[in-house]
């Protein structure tokens, strides 16, 4: 199972999105919140090449954001991803 990596906040509706699509799952991710930690989020962009959040990466790849991990479900290739 590749390692997952989320960006996210507290109160974003897409954040709670994502998470909700990977925990149905089981997928287990390691959680970036960037609430109040500007640095944190500056890096994240920094990294992705994005300000918004979720910010998803399944292994070395940069996924995107919610509508991204959906659309990779929908094409039928998260779960091939996730596995990698």
């Amino acid at each position: 199972m590749s390692h997952v990596v989320v960006y996210s906040s507290d109160w974003c509706p897409y954040c709670m999105r994502a998470k909700a699509l990977l925990e149905s799952k089981g997928v287990a991710f390691e959680e970036i919140r960037v609430d109040g930690q500007p640095q944190v989020r500056a890096a994240m962009a920094q990294k992705a090449g994005r300000t918004s959040v979720p910010q998803i990466w399944i292994g070395e790849r940069h996924v995107g954001g919610c509508d991204d991990l959906y659309a990779l479900e929908r094409a039928g290739k998260l779960d091939v991803l996730l596995q990698a």
